[in-house]
C-alpha cells in the first residue's frame, strides 16, 4: 500500500514517468483538503497562543513569580520561532511543505503538553491563610497570638525555621518547564504560516488565492475567541480540582490568591494541535498543474481552482533540484539591496515601535482589567474573547474591503494606516480618565486611623498585643468597609465557623459602632469601578476596531514598497525584526514596569518575594497606558520623514516614467502604479490579512 501511495505522490509532483495512470486524488481535491487542514492548524495555534495570554495571572500566582518573569515566558515563544525561521522561510519551500507543517504541529503539541507538566510534579497548591476547615468544629485557633511586634524580624516575618519540604525543593524553578514548552511551541509554529500560504499561492489561481487565504484567516479568528473562552472557563475551576475537597477551599475566584485550573486548558489545546497535524501527512508535496492532468470529473470552476503552468514561471517548483550553495551566495547581496531602501527601513522602525506598544498592551490587558477594575480573571478573559478579539478581526476585514473599494495606491495605503492609528491614539487618551480608586487596605493604601501618617505601616496600637507577620497576605473585610492584611493585623482574637463562612470577632482595629467583626476576603467596594467599566469596554472596542482598520493597508504598503523579487526576503526580514525587537522584549519591560507599582508582595513558602497581591491602581494605570501611548507617539514622529521620502521617491518614479528612463522591469513603486488596479487585493491582501491577524493572535 505504501509503494502505491509513493507512486501516486510521485505522479502528482511531476516526477512520475508514466502518463497513462492518473493520480488517485485530483488536484482540486488535494488543494481543498490542504485548505481545510491549514485552517484547522491556524485555529489550533491561535487557540493555544491566546490561551497562554489568558493564563498570565494564574501562572504568576501558581509559581510565585513577578510580572517581568511572565514576560520572559511569553517572549520565549518568539525566541523559539527565531531559532528556525530563517531555515524554514528560505529552504522550507523547496522541501515537502505539508509534512514540514505536520512536524511543526506535532512540536507545538509537545510544547503545549510540556507547559502543563509542572502541575503533575509540583504538588498541591498552598496559599497563605489562617482560616481552617474542620468538620463539626466550633472552636477555632485565635488569629491574634500572644506576643509583640518587637519579636518580628526586620523584614516583617516571624522568626521561624525553614518550612517543611524546602530542603527537597529543586533550585531550578518549575516555571522553567513552562518557558521551555513555550520555546518548543514557537519552533513548531514557524512553518505553518510561510509554508502554508506559499503552498496556496503556488497552486491556486491569482484571482482566487486571496479568497482561499481569507477563508483560512476567517476560521483562524475563531481560535483566539475560543482560547480566551477556554481561559475564562478554566480560571473558574480550582487548580487542584479532583485532588482536594472543594468545601475545604477558603478562597473565591475573585481572591488575589486564587489559582484556576491553568493546566487543563493546555491539555485541551495540546490535543487539538496534535489532531491538526494528522491531515498534512497524507497531502502531496506538490499539485499537478498541467491541463491534461486534471481529471475530467472536475468542473470548470474546479479547474480554475488550480493554477495553470504559465503562472508558475516565477516560482520555485517544489521538485526542482536546487543548489543550496548558490542560494546562500545570493543571500547577502540580496539583503544589502533590500536594506538600501530607506522607505522600507523607516517602515520597519515604525512597525517595530508600534508592535512594542501593541504586544505589551495585549499581553497585560486581562491583568489590567483584573487589577484596575477588580474583575475576576475568568470575567477578564471572557470579555477579551467575546468583545475585543472580534472587534480586531472585523476591523482588519473592513480595512481590506475599504482598500479595495477605494482602490488605494501606495501613498493612499500609507495615509490610511497612519490616519486610523492616529484616531485610535487620540481616543486612547480618554482611558486615563477612566480610573478607579485604590482598594482600602489598612496599612497599605490608607492609615489605620486619621492620626497616623505612615500609610505603609501595618503595625499600630490596636494590634500591638498580637504576634503578627507583615509578610502574610490573608485579607479580611471589616464591618467598617476596610480591608486588613490579615485577621491578626486586624486585632481579631476569636473566630467562629469554618472555611469561607469564618467570622472573626473582637477585632480591635475594626471597631465601628460597637461591632468588631470581620469576614474572610477583601471588601468588594466596586461602585465607582462598576459605573466606569462599561465605558472602558465600549471605548476599548471602538479603538481596537479603528486601529485594526489600518492593519491591512499598512501591511499592503510593506509588500508594495519593495521590488517584487525581494518580496519574500522582505517579509521574512520584517518578521525577524518585529519578533526580535518587539515580540521578545515588550512583555519583559512592560512586566518590569508594572512590577514597580506593586504595593504588597506575596511570600514564597521557602522565603523570597512571590507574586504581587495588590497594586497601586493609579500608578498602574499611568505606567501601563503611559508606556503604551508613549511608544506610539515616537512612531508617529518617525512617520514624518517616511512620508517625505516616499513622496520624493514616487515623484522621481513619475519623472523617470515620463522620460522613458525606467530600466527593464521597472522599480517596485512604478510597478505598483501600473498594477494597482489589476492585481491589488488579489493575492497580496491575503498575505496582509494573514500577517495582521497573526500579530494579534499568536502567542
Amino acid at each position: 500500500m505504501e509503494d502505491g501511495a509513493e507512486d501516486d505522490r510521485a505522479q502528482e509532483n511531476g516526477r512520475g514517468e508514466g502518463t497513462n495512470s492518473e493520480p488517485r486524488t485530483s488536484p482540486c481535491t488535494s488543494l481543498r483538503m490542504f485548505l481545510v487542514a491549514l485552517s484547522f492548524a491556524y485555529f489550533a495555534k491561535a487557540l493555544s497562543g491566546s490561551y497562554m495570554k489568558s493564563t498570565i495571572t494564574q501562572l504568576e500566582r501558581r509559581f510565585d513569580i513577578p510580572s517581568y518573569l511572565i514576560g520572559v515566558i511569553d517572549g520565549s515563544f518568539e525566541i523559539g520561532n527565531l531559532l528556525v525561521i530563517a531555515f524554514v522561510s528560505y529552504f522550507g519551500a523547496k522541501l515537502h511543505r505539508p509534512k514540514i507543517i505536520a512536524v511543526g504541529c506535532v512540536l507545538m503539541s509537545i510544547g503545549t503538553f510540556l507547559i502543563a507538566l509542572p502541575h503533575f510534579i509540583i504538588g498541591r497548591y498552598e496559599f497563605e491563610t489562617s482560616v481552617r476547615w474542620e468538620e463539626n468544629s466550633t472552636l477555632n485557633q485565635s488569629p491574634c497570638r500572644v506576643g509583640s511586634p518587637a519579636n518580628i524580624t526586620q523584614d516583617g516575618q516571624l522568626p521561624q525555621g525553614p518550612s517543611s519540604g524546602c530542603e527537597g525543593e529543586s533550585n531550578l524553578s518549575m516555571w522553567i518547564y513552562v518557558l521551555l514548552g513555550n520555546v518548543l511551541r514557537g519552533i513548531g509554529e514557524t512553518p505553518v504560516q510561510p509554508l502554508g500560504i506559499s503552498y496556496i499561492d503556488d497552486f491556486a489561481t491569482e484571482e482566487n488565492a486571496a479568497l482561499y487565504v481569507g477563508c483560512v484567516q476567517t476560521i483562524s479568528v475563531v481560535g483566539p475567541v475560543f482560547g480566551y473562552l477556554l481561559g475564562s472557563l478554566c480560571a473558574k475551576i480550582y487548580v487542584d480540582i479532583g485532588f482536594v475537597k472543594m468545601e475545604t477551599i477558603t478562597i473565591t475566584p475573585s481572591d488575589a490568591r486564587w489559582v484556576g485550573a491553568w493546566w487543563l486548558g493546555y491539555l485541551v489545546a495540546g490535543v487539538i494541535t496534535l489532531l491538526s497535524a494528522i491531515p498534512f501527512w497524507f497531502l502531496p508535496r506538490s499539485i499537478s498543474t498541467s491541463g491534461q492532468r486534471v481529471p475530467k470529473k472536475c468542473t470548470q470552476e474546479q479547474m480554475s481552482f488550480i493554477k495553470d503552468s504559465p503562472h508558475q514561471k516565477h516560482k520555485y517548483p517544489a521538485d526542482e533540484e536546487t543548489n543550496f550553495i548558490e542560494m546562500a551566495k545570493d543571500f547577502i547581496p540580496t539583503l544589502r539591496t533590500l536594506l538600501a531602501n530607506p522607505v522600507y527601513l523607516i517602515y520597519q522602525c515604525v512597525t517595530v515601535i508600534q508592535l512594542n506598544s501593541l504586544i505589551g498592551m495585549v499581553t497585560y490587558k486581562p491583568k489590567y482589567i483584573e487589577q484596575h477594575f477588580r474583575q475576576s480573571a475568568s470575567k477578564a478573559n471572557f470579555l477579551m474573547g467575546m468583545i475585543n478579539i472580534p472587534a480586531v478581526a472585523l476591523g482588519m476585514f473592513s480595512g481590506g474591503l475599504l482598500m479595495k473599494r477605494l482602490k488605494l495606491n501606495i501613498m493612499g495605503a500609507a495615509k490610511f494606516a497612519f490616519s486610523t492609528s492616529l484616531i485610535g491614539y487620540i481616543l486612547s487618551l480618554f482611558f486615563f480618565a477612566m480610573s478607579c480608586e485604590n482598594a482600602k487596605v489598612a496599612g497599605v493604601t490608607l492609615p489605620y486611623n486619621s492620626i497616623s501618617y505612615d500609610t505603609h505601616s501595618v503595625f499600630t496600637g490596636c494590634n500591638s498585643d498580637c504576634f503578627c507577620s507583615s509578610s502574610e497576605w490573608d485579607p479580611v473585610c471589616g464591618e467598617n468597609g476596610i480591608t486588613y492584611v490579615s485577621p491578626c493585623l486586624a486585632g481579631c482574637t476569636t473566630s467562629a465557623g469554618s472555611g469561607k463562612d469564618t467570622v472573626f470577632s473582637n477585632c480591635s482595629c475594626v471597631g465601628v459602632a460597637g461591632n468588631f467583626t470581620a469576614s474572610t476576603g477583601q471588601c468588594l467596594e466596586k461602585d465607582d469601578c462598576d459605573r466606569m467599566f462599561p465605558y472602558f469596554l465600549a471605548l476599548s472596542v471602538i479603538t481596537s476596531f479603528i486601529i485594526s482598520l489600518g492593519g491591512t493597508p499598512g501591511y499592503m504598503f510593506l509588500i508594495r514598497c519593495i521590488k517584487p523579487q525581494l518580496k519574500s526576503l522582505a517579509l521574512g526580514f520584517h518578521t525577524l525584526a518585529t519578533r526580535t525587537l518587539a515580540g521578545i522584549p515588550a512583555p519583559i519591560y512592560f512586566g518590569a514596569i508594572i512590577d514597580t507599582t506593586c504595593l504588597k508582595w506575596g511570600q514564597k513558602r521557602c522565603g523570597g518575594i512571590g507574586a504581587c497581591r495588590i497594586y497601586n491602581t493609579t500608578a498602574y494605570r499611568i505606567a501601563y497606558l503611559g508606556l503604551t501611548l508613549s511608544l506610539r507617539t515616537i512612531s508617529f514622529i518617525i512617520c514624518i520623514p517616511g512620508f517625505i521620502l516616499l513622496s520624493r521617491q514616487l515623484k522621481k518614479e513619475e519623472r523617470s516614467a515620463l522620460h522613458g528612463a525606467l530600466p527593464n522591469g521597472g522599480t517596485e513603486l512604478e510597478a505598483l502604479r501600473k498594477e494597482e488596479f489589476v492585481i491589488s487585493n488579489s493575492d497580496q491582501p491575503a498575505h496582509n490579512l494573514d500577517n495582521s491577524l497573526d500579530r494579534n493572535t499568536r502567542l
